[in-house]
């Protein structure tokens, strides 16, 4: 059978190899050129060198401003996402009645696009604030709140689903070791639980982390950047430049190939750090 599979590995391969070169490698590759170029197509596109990543990183490109923003997003959605679902997996993999109930309605958050929850989480946060006679478009604080506790709703559920699967691979006998050698939950949870769990903690991070730093949809449906631009994250910053100025093609572009690089490198030096306290069962 290994040698069956084998044999014909290349041929399985080659569609869904090709489809990822088509689909994703020559985009990026041409991507990368046009970040060094003026064009309107990539038929005419003029070789322009470093000034398109100068121009992105002046005061009226915004992109600083959203960077920050987009940074202190990340780290506070990070934080709080992935706290809240591992308290909610701990609860859920106890022996509750009701428990499979409880983990679908967490988890279905999740199925909803982004726009309808942007939408959604703006009629309701506006409905709480006229109380006070402010709006969610009145104060950057407002959006920034917003945008946490709307991107928490979301992934909570995703997160809790995979802090579960880990949970429920930690051996039973090295809890009951804890318990006789006398240690008590807090040290059970801190000395056993979290590091045969660091496997699901390195996935979940990581994708939180992603996810929050390329928040799209829910940051347009919810603030649209509202007010003055105080509330863009990146990734709506780029798709104005590129979609929103003319001319400005290759300077959204040179955002774009500096957006991917941020993400890379964090995720990277996020798995890597993680990585290191995994344990083996």
């Amino acid at each position: 059978m290994q040698k069956i599979l084998k044999k014909y590995f290349p041929i399985f391969v080659l569609p869904t190899f090709l489809v990822f070169l088509i689909v994703f490698i020559v985009p990026f590759i041409l991507g990368v050129g046009l970040s060094f170029t003026k064009f309107t197509t990539i038929f005419n596109a003029k070789f322009v060198g470093l000034q398109n990543y100068i121009t992105a990183f002046s005061s009226g490109q915004r992109f600083g401003s959203a960077f920050v923003f987009t940074v202190i997003f990340t780290i506070v959605c990070v934080i709080t996402i992935n706290i809240l679902a591992f308290a909610l997996a701990l609860v859920l993999t106890r022996k509750i009645k009701g428990t499979n109930l409880f983990r679908t309605v967490f988890f279905m958050p999740n199925l909803i696009g982004g726009i309808v929850l942007g939408y959604t989480w703006q009629v309701m946060i506006d409905a709480v604030l006229l109380g006070y006679g402010k709006t969610l478009l009145a104060d950057a604080r407002y959006g920034f709140w917003g945008l946490v506790i709307l991107m928490n709703w979301q992934m909570i559920g995703y997160m809790m689903v995979i802090y579960i699967a880990g949970l429920q691979n930690v051996p039973q006998e090295l809890i009951e070791a804890a318990e006789i050698d006398g240690a008590n939950k807090w040290q059970t949870l801190k000395s056993i639980t979290i590091p045969m769990v660091m496997p699901s903690i390195t996935i979940c991070t990581f994708l939180t982390l992603a996810n929050s730093f390329k928040l799209y949809d829910q940051n347009l449906a919810l603030t649209a950047g509202a007010p003055l631009y105080k509330t863009e994250m990146l990734a709506m910053n780029i798709v104005d430049t590129m979609f929103s100025r003319n001319g400005f093609e290759g300077v959204g572009q040179a955002k774009a190939v500096i957006f991917f690089l941020i993400v890379a490198f964090i995720a990277y030096l996020q798995i890597k750090l993680t990585s290191e306290k995994e344990v083996e069962h």
